[in-house]
């Protein structure tokens, strides 16, 4: 009897030590992460790889931005954004307009209405992006605007679902022919390229581009953390409970369509802030860049990554476009195929995406210690 009391004993103090150790780890577990993201990026990333390899990382975390704004708006929304090119775009040509006014002087065209010759004066819409205070303000109030607008229109009548996606996917490939159409004012299908300065910094400088890169890894790790904190928030309950049942939600008096616009307008804002630094990282942004194919590919790589997870959409992001760069060289013609049977297997085994392997892991070991306990 008194060594199975003490059994007894040992196994229950065992038990009531295990939660207190999880929850410290969970309490430290997120500043670590960070922690260590941070030092990859800032410290790891531009010591190992090279200038070129650099770039293509910039490019990579610019399109992680998005995917975090896709995480708020469909992993924790429900909002299928198949239209995020349109506020990517709003956002990097609002950018690259300044840039190719700054490139050009004051008074002057830029290169590429010179090339066409199809008009003698700056068009009044160009204009504005001469100052750079009116370019960083468009950056964000042009998609932010323009997601308030359609998501009053949206949600009031209270679209959603698939619906709601293919609307948006068809604003992106509206706005995408729109940008064709204008050739002798947007650069057409060429878009708007061959910059020669950031802010008054020459872009051939490598220095200067590390400070690109570098300013857009504490763009991505910022707004990683504050949309964390949204979803710990009050607003970030509600907008759960939103997509789980949107008639409760309107029983308890809230109402349903302000909680999902104001992730709706979030999400693009992000969008836009990715375009805008997508600009100088890459030295382009062109209508092939914000149609249905690339807003696709936004959500595919938040998906992977799991898109109800901050950390997950954005690692599934630089994961995707990676693999897309790496493989699309070798297999061209396969890796369309690929990416999206990779999208399908996720979506239909794993709906939580790569980040809900760690949950499922920690799930089982719980029910062991549970039956363990328990014997």
């Amino acid at each position: 009897m008194t060594n199975s009391t003490a059994a007894k004993t040992t196994a229950t103090s065992s038990a009531a030590k295990s939660p207190s150790g999880t929850a410290r780890w969970a309490r430290w577990r997120t500043p670590v992460g960070y922690a260590l993201g941070a030092l990859a990026l800032f410290g790891l990333a531009p010591l190992l790889l090279s200038d070129f390899r650099l770039g293509q990382l910039a490019r990579y975390l610019c399109i992680a931005i998005v995917a975090v704004g896709i995480c708020l708006a469909w992993g924790r929304g429900g909002m299928l954004v198949l239209g995020q090119g349109l506020f990517f775009g709003l956002g990097g040509y609002a950018m690259a307009m300044h840039m190719k006014l700054a490139d050009a002087g004051p008074g002057q065209l830029p290169d590429f209405m010179l090339l066409y010759g199809s008009t003698d004066e700056l068009p009044w819409w160009w204009q504005p992006f001469s100052s750079p205070a009116v370019a960083l303000a468009a950056v964000l109030l042009l998609p932010m605007g323009l997601a308030a607008l359609i998501g009053w229109s949206v949600f009031r009548r209270r679209v959603r679902g698939a619906y709601f996606a293919i609307l948006s996917q068809a604003l992106a490939a509206a706005f995408a022919i729109l940008l064709i159409g204008q050739q002798a004012t947007t650069g057409g299908t060429n878009g708007l390229t061959n910059f020669q300065g950031f802010f008054g910094f020459s872009l051939h400088d490598p220095v200067n581009r590390r400070t690109v890169y570098f300013l857009i890894a504490a763009t991505l790790l910022l707004l990683m953390l504050a949309t964390r904190q949204l979803f710990r928030s009050r607003y970030g309950e509600l907008l759960v409970a939103v997509r789980d049942s949107e008639e409760r939600v309107r029983f308890l008096g809230y109402d349903p369509a302000l909680v999902k616009l104001a992730a709706y307008v979030l999400s693009a804002g992000m969008a836009g802030v990715a375009g805008a630094l997508f600009v100088p990282a890459v030295g382009i942004i062109s209508p092939a860049l914000i149609g249905i194919v690339p807003s696709i590919q936004f959500v595919i790589g938040a998906a992977i990554g799991g898109r109800a997870s901050v950390v997950g959409a954005a690692i599934g992001a630089v994961a995707v476009a990676w693999a897309q760069t790496t493989l699309s060289e070798e297999f061209p013609s396969a890796w369309t195929y690929f990416q999206g049977g990779l999208f399908v297997v996720v979506v239909a085994f794993l709906p939580g995406g790569l980040a809900s392997l760690w949950h499922l892991a920690a799930t089982r070991r719980r029910q062991r210690t549970d039956v363990v306990t328990a014997a």
